[in-house]
């Protein structure tokens, strides 16, 4: 089956899209794990669980209905040292949506996100348009991006397949998605176990964005 999405985000690619924080220039073995679409009761306590077991830190970005719903997981990943970004209010997918509302959701969004000197916004699905990224930016937002999806999300994929998606394509200050959603579960239980031993054993740190 083909793939509608990129799993490797190419370099000229970022170089087009520049002003939107796709990986980290670095020569330290580090990685950036997201996690999308949390917090969800289900999910998330479990995820901080498996990330505390190898001493990994990550960026949640988190749809604010659900911070109005689960408030207390999101003080858990923030009493466990994670970073937490604005991922809209209610995953709004940018170019089916008006500038207007989408601001006006973002901003709903950010009333039951922390406050952070530096505010970390992902669009959801990856999908936004040029008029939004700059109105978004004008916010003081830094738009993070990925070089590696896991997907996880997709159904159609065995995690033996998302577990490949990042150990075939990692490398140093490599963003990477996961998310923290019932329909990624059955995919992300499996991968995230193996892909954080694996790559400790490579030697990496896991480190949230800041």
């Amino acid at each position: 089956m083909i793939k509608l999405y990129p799993v490797k985000i190419h370099t000229i690619f970022k170089s087009i899209f520049n002003k939107w924080i796709w990986s980290f220039n670095t020569d330290t073995k580090e990685i950036y794990l997201t996690f999308d679409d949390g917090p969800i009761p289900e999910i998330t306590p479990w995820v901080l669980s498996i990330l505390e077991k190898h001493n990994a830190k990550a960026t949640f970005f988190c749809i604010g209905d659900n911070v109005r719903k689960n408030p207390e997981i999101l003080n858990q990943i923030i009493n466990k040292g994670h970073r937490v970004g604005n991922h809209t209010y209610n995953h709004l997918k940018g170019w089916n949506t008006n500038t207007k509302e989408y601001i006006e959701n973002t901003l709903k969004a950010e009333e039951w996100l922390p406050t952070h000197n530096k505010k970390l916004f992902r669009p959801p699905y990856g999908k936004i348009t040029n008029k939004q990224s700059k109105e978004i930016l004008k916010l003081n937002y830094t738009i993070v991006m990925w070089d590696v999806l896991s997907a996880d999300f997709d159904k159609n994929l065995s995690a033996e397949s998302c577990i490949k998606n990042v150990l075939q394509n990692i490398q140093k200050g490599s963003i990477v998605v996961f998310h923290d959603s019932i329909k990624a579960f059955p995919r992300l239980k499996e991968t995230l176990p193996k892909v954080l031993e694996e790559l400790s054993k490579r030697g990496y740190c896991f480190k949230e964005i800041s």
